[in-house]
């Protein structure tokens, strides 16, 4: 098991749009992959549960995966929040 923490910076935080691609990348890795915010820990490879996180600009969340491409898997979704998604701002 690998997790590592972000800080999301993106203008809207972790909603719609940017939720979409980040549980469209995490569907692209075997690992079993989630996403803790405070307490709470949900799977990130579905949107309810990401979107019921409320992850708004500034928020610190840690990303957890499990299995044979977790460091992958890991790696990829730290740099597509990192990269704001790749959104211009």
């Amino acid at each position: 098991m690998l997790s590592k923490e972000v800080a999301v910076q993106n203008q809207v935080g972790l909603h719609a749009r940017p939720a979409t691609f980040f549980i469209q990348k995490a569907n692209n890795f075997k690992s079993s992959i989630w996403v803790s915010k405070d307490e709470r820990k949900v799977n990130a490879k579905s949107l309810l549960g990401v979107l019921s996180l409320g992850i708004v600009k500034g928020t610190v969340i840690t990303i957890i995966a499990d299995g044979k491409d977790e460091q992958e898997a890991v790696d990829a979704l730290v740099e597509l929040i990192s990269t704001n998604f790749l959104e211009n701002e």
